[in-house]
Protein backbone atom coordinates (compact mmCIF):
# COMPACT_ATOMS: atom_id res chain seq x y z
CA UNK A 1 0.00 0.00 0.00
CA UNK A 2 2.92 2.35 0.74
CA UNK A 3 3.80 2.55 -2.96
CA UNK A 4 0.44 4.00 -3.90
CA UNK A 5 -0.95 5.42 -0.64
CA UNK A 6 0.75 7.22 2.21
CA UNK A 7 -0.65 7.27 5.74
CA UNK A 8 -1.57 10.61 7.31
CA UNK A 9 -2.40 10.83 11.03
CA UNK A 10 -4.07 14.06 12.15
CA UNK A 11 -6.04 14.74 15.32
CA UNK A 12 -6.17 11.03 16.05
CA UNK A 13 -7.72 10.19 12.67
CA UNK A 14 -5.90 8.16 10.04
CA UNK A 15 -6.41 8.84 6.35
CA UNK A 16 -4.35 8.14 3.23
CA UNK A 17 -3.05 10.37 0.47
CA UNK A 18 -2.35 9.12 -3.02
CA UNK A 19 1.34 8.99 -3.94
CA UNK A 20 2.80 9.93 -7.32
CA UNK A 21 2.91 6.25 -8.27
CA UNK A 22 -0.71 5.99 -7.21
CA UNK A 23 -1.73 8.81 -9.53
CA UNK A 24 0.16 7.18 -12.38
CA UNK A 25 -1.50 3.83 -11.68
CA UNK A 26 -5.01 5.31 -11.69
CA UNK A 27 -4.30 7.26 -14.89
CA UNK A 28 -3.07 4.08 -16.59
CA UNK A 29 -6.18 2.18 -15.45
CA UNK A 30 -8.45 4.87 -16.88
CA UNK A 31 -6.65 4.83 -20.23
CA UNK A 32 -6.71 1.02 -20.41
CA UNK A 33 -10.42 0.90 -19.55
CA UNK A 34 -11.33 3.46 -22.20
CA UNK A 35 -9.17 1.80 -24.87
CA UNK A 36 -10.57 -1.63 -24.04
CA UNK A 37 -14.11 -0.32 -24.37
CA UNK A 38 -13.23 1.43 -27.61
CA UNK A 39 -12.00 -1.75 -29.30
CA UNK A 40 -14.43 -4.18 -27.71
CA UNK A 41 -17.25 -5.41 -29.94
CA UNK A 42 -20.27 -7.60 -29.39
CA UNK A 43 -20.34 -11.13 -30.78
CA UNK A 44 -21.91 -9.79 -33.98
CA UNK A 45 -19.04 -7.29 -34.39
CA UNK A 46 -21.43 -4.37 -34.01
CA UNK A 47 -21.79 -1.50 -31.59
CA UNK A 48 -18.11 -0.74 -31.22
CA UNK A 49 -17.55 2.38 -29.16
CA UNK A 50 -16.48 4.98 -31.69
CA UNK A 51 -14.95 8.43 -31.73
CA UNK A 52 -18.30 10.20 -31.34
CA UNK A 53 -19.15 8.08 -28.30
CA UNK A 54 -15.83 8.97 -26.72
CA UNK A 55 -16.17 12.68 -27.57
CA UNK A 56 -19.64 13.02 -26.05
CA UNK A 57 -18.69 10.85 -23.07
CA UNK A 58 -15.63 13.01 -22.45
CA UNK A 59 -17.78 16.17 -22.69
CA UNK A 60 -20.29 14.77 -20.18
CA UNK A 61 -17.50 13.71 -17.84
CA UNK A 62 -16.01 17.19 -18.07
CA UNK A 63 -19.39 18.75 -17.21
CA UNK A 64 -19.80 16.30 -14.33
CA UNK A 65 -16.36 17.18 -13.03
CA UNK A 66 -16.91 20.94 -13.26
CA UNK A 67 -20.31 20.78 -11.57
CA UNK A 68 -18.90 18.46 -8.87
CA UNK A 69 -16.63 21.33 -7.90
CA UNK A 70 -19.68 23.58 -7.33
CA UNK A 71 -20.74 22.41 -3.90
CA UNK A 72 -24.10 23.65 -2.66
CA UNK A 73 -23.33 22.08 0.72
CA UNK A 74 -20.05 20.62 1.94
CA UNK A 75 -20.07 18.07 4.75
CA UNK A 76 -17.17 16.52 6.71
CA UNK A 77 -15.39 13.39 5.41
CA UNK A 78 -15.81 14.27 1.75
CA UNK A 79 -19.60 14.47 1.45
CA UNK A 80 -21.32 17.27 -0.46
CA UNK A 81 -24.36 18.26 -2.50
CA UNK A 82 -23.16 19.26 -5.96
CA UNK A 83 -24.78 21.09 -8.86
CA UNK A 84 -26.35 18.13 -10.71
CA UNK A 85 -22.98 16.45 -11.34
CA UNK A 86 -24.39 12.91 -11.11
CA UNK A 87 -26.81 13.55 -13.95
CA UNK A 88 -24.11 14.05 -16.57
CA UNK A 89 -22.61 10.65 -15.80
CA UNK A 90 -25.94 8.86 -15.99
CA UNK A 91 -26.71 10.73 -19.22
CA UNK A 92 -23.80 8.94 -20.93
CA UNK A 93 -25.43 5.59 -20.24
CA UNK A 94 -28.79 6.90 -21.41
CA UNK A 95 -27.25 8.02 -24.70
CA UNK A 96 -25.13 5.00 -25.54
CA UNK A 97 -26.25 2.10 -23.37
CA UNK A 98 -24.76 0.19 -20.42
CA UNK A 99 -21.36 -0.70 -21.89
CA UNK A 100 -20.36 2.89 -22.60
CA UNK A 101 -22.17 4.12 -19.48
CA UNK A 102 -20.43 1.70 -17.12
CA UNK A 103 -17.03 2.34 -18.70
CA UNK A 104 -17.42 6.10 -18.39
CA UNK A 105 -18.79 6.01 -14.84
CA UNK A 106 -15.98 3.76 -13.60
CA UNK A 107 -13.44 6.05 -15.25
CA UNK A 108 -15.16 9.00 -13.57
CA UNK A 109 -14.87 7.23 -10.23
CA UNK A 110 -11.11 6.98 -10.73
CA UNK A 111 -11.05 10.65 -11.72
CA UNK A 112 -12.82 11.66 -8.51
CA UNK A 113 -10.42 9.48 -6.58
CA UNK A 114 -7.48 11.31 -8.11
CA UNK A 115 -8.88 14.82 -7.72
CA UNK A 116 -10.70 14.75 -4.38
CA UNK A 117 -9.80 11.62 -2.38
CA UNK A 118 -10.84 10.78 1.16
CA UNK A 119 -9.35 7.40 1.91
CA UNK A 120 -9.19 5.48 5.17
CA UNK A 121 -8.74 1.98 3.72
CA UNK A 122 -8.68 0.16 0.39
CA UNK A 123 -12.15 -1.43 0.85
CA UNK A 124 -13.60 1.99 1.70
CA UNK A 125 -11.89 3.46 -1.37
CA UNK A 126 -13.43 0.79 -3.59
CA UNK A 127 -16.92 1.32 -2.15
CA UNK A 128 -16.91 5.12 -2.17
CA UNK A 129 -15.23 5.71 -5.50
CA UNK A 130 -15.03 2.78 -7.90
CA UNK A 131 -18.30 1.03 -7.04
CA UNK A 132 -20.37 4.02 -5.91
CA UNK A 133 -19.57 6.04 -9.03
CA UNK A 134 -19.30 3.06 -11.36
CA UNK A 135 -22.79 1.80 -10.61
CA UNK A 136 -24.28 4.99 -12.07
CA UNK A 137 -23.59 3.48 -15.49
CA UNK A 138 -26.58 1.17 -15.05
CA UNK A 139 -28.60 4.08 -16.41
CA UNK A 140 -27.63 2.61 -19.77
CA UNK A 141 -30.02 -0.31 -19.26
CA UNK A 142 -32.88 2.20 -19.53
CA UNK A 143 -31.71 3.78 -22.80
CA UNK A 144 -34.58 4.13 -25.23
CA UNK A 145 -37.21 3.00 -22.73
CA UNK A 146 -40.26 4.99 -21.71
CA UNK A 147 -39.30 7.42 -18.94
CA UNK A 148 -35.78 6.07 -19.43
CA UNK A 149 -33.93 9.30 -18.73
CA UNK A 150 -35.32 9.84 -15.24
CA UNK A 151 -35.67 6.14 -14.43
CA UNK A 152 -32.05 5.54 -15.43
CA UNK A 153 -30.89 8.56 -13.46
CA UNK A 154 -32.74 7.46 -10.34
CA UNK A 155 -31.54 3.85 -10.69
CA UNK A 156 -27.91 4.93 -11.08
CA UNK A 157 -27.95 7.43 -8.24
CA UNK A 158 -29.83 5.10 -5.88
CA UNK A 159 -27.14 2.53 -6.68
CA UNK A 160 -24.53 5.06 -5.63
CA UNK A 161 -26.50 5.77 -2.46
CA UNK A 162 -26.52 2.06 -1.57
CA UNK A 163 -22.74 1.68 -1.86
CA UNK A 164 -22.12 4.95 0.00
CA UNK A 165 -24.60 3.89 2.69
CA UNK A 166 -22.77 0.58 3.20
CA UNK A 167 -19.47 2.43 3.40
CA UNK A 168 -20.93 4.84 5.93
CA UNK A 169 -22.15 2.05 8.18
CA UNK A 170 -18.96 -0.02 7.99
CA UNK A 171 -16.24 2.61 7.90
CA UNK A 172 -17.73 5.83 9.28
CA UNK A 173 -20.21 4.56 11.86
CA UNK A 174 -17.76 5.55 14.59
CA UNK A 175 -18.53 9.20 13.85
CA UNK A 176 -22.22 8.82 14.63
CA UNK A 177 -23.36 11.07 17.48
CA UNK A 178 -23.63 9.35 20.83
CA UNK A 179 -26.81 7.32 21.05
CA UNK A 180 -27.37 7.22 17.27
CA UNK A 181 -26.95 3.95 15.40
CA UNK A 182 -24.41 3.82 12.52
CA UNK A 183 -27.22 2.75 10.18
CA UNK A 184 -29.32 5.82 10.92
CA UNK A 185 -26.26 8.05 10.81
CA UNK A 186 -25.15 6.76 7.41
CA UNK A 187 -28.68 6.94 6.02
CA UNK A 188 -29.05 10.56 7.12
CA UNK A 189 -25.58 11.60 5.96
CA UNK A 190 -25.90 10.05 2.51
CA UNK A 191 -29.53 11.09 2.28
CA UNK A 192 -28.43 14.71 2.60
CA UNK A 193 -25.53 14.36 0.15
CA UNK A 194 -27.11 12.15 -2.50
CA UNK A 195 -30.85 12.16 -1.84
CA UNK A 196 -31.17 15.94 -1.92
CA UNK A 197 -29.35 16.13 -5.25
CA UNK A 198 -31.57 13.39 -6.71
CA UNK A 199 -34.73 15.29 -5.80
CA UNK A 200 -33.42 18.62 -7.11
CA UNK A 201 -32.24 17.07 -10.38
CA UNK A 202 -35.51 15.25 -11.07
CA UNK A 203 -37.41 18.51 -10.56
CA UNK A 204 -35.12 20.30 -13.03
CA UNK A 205 -35.46 17.49 -15.60
CA UNK A 206 -39.21 18.12 -15.77
CA UNK A 207 -38.69 21.75 -16.82
CA UNK A 208 -39.70 22.04 -20.53
CA UNK A 209 -36.66 24.14 -21.48
CA UNK A 210 -34.33 21.53 -19.97
CA UNK A 211 -36.15 18.74 -21.81
CA UNK A 212 -35.77 20.63 -25.11
CA UNK A 213 -32.07 21.17 -24.51
CA UNK A 214 -31.57 17.46 -23.79
CA UNK A 215 -33.45 16.61 -27.00
CA UNK A 216 -30.97 18.73 -28.96
CA UNK A 217 -28.01 17.12 -27.23
CA UNK A 218 -29.29 13.64 -27.97
CA UNK A 219 -29.87 14.51 -31.61
CA UNK A 220 -26.31 15.83 -31.82
CA UNK A 221 -25.00 12.63 -30.27
CA UNK A 222 -26.65 10.52 -32.99
CA UNK A 223 -26.64 12.81 -36.02
CA UNK A 224 -23.58 11.12 -37.50
CA UNK A 225 -25.21 7.70 -37.27
CA UNK A 226 -28.77 8.49 -38.31
CA UNK A 227 -30.88 11.25 -39.79
CA UNK A 228 -33.77 10.26 -37.52
CA UNK A 229 -34.58 12.77 -34.79
CA UNK A 230 -35.00 11.53 -31.26
CA UNK A 231 -36.88 12.89 -28.32
CA UNK A 232 -35.94 12.31 -24.72
CA UNK A 233 -38.06 9.66 -23.05
CA UNK A 234 -38.63 11.22 -19.66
Amino acid sequence: MSLFLEKVVEDGSTTYNITTLGYILFAVIIVIAMLAACFFTNTDNKNKIGTKHLAFSAACMALAFVTSMIKLLHLPMGGSITLFSMFFITFIGYLYGPRTGLTASIAYGFLQLIIDPYIISLPQMMLDYILAFGVMGISGFFAGKKNGLITGYVAGTVGRFIFSFISGVVFFGMYAPEGMSPVLYSFGYNGICIGAEIVLTVIVLYIPAVRNALNKLRNMAFEADSKVKFSVNM
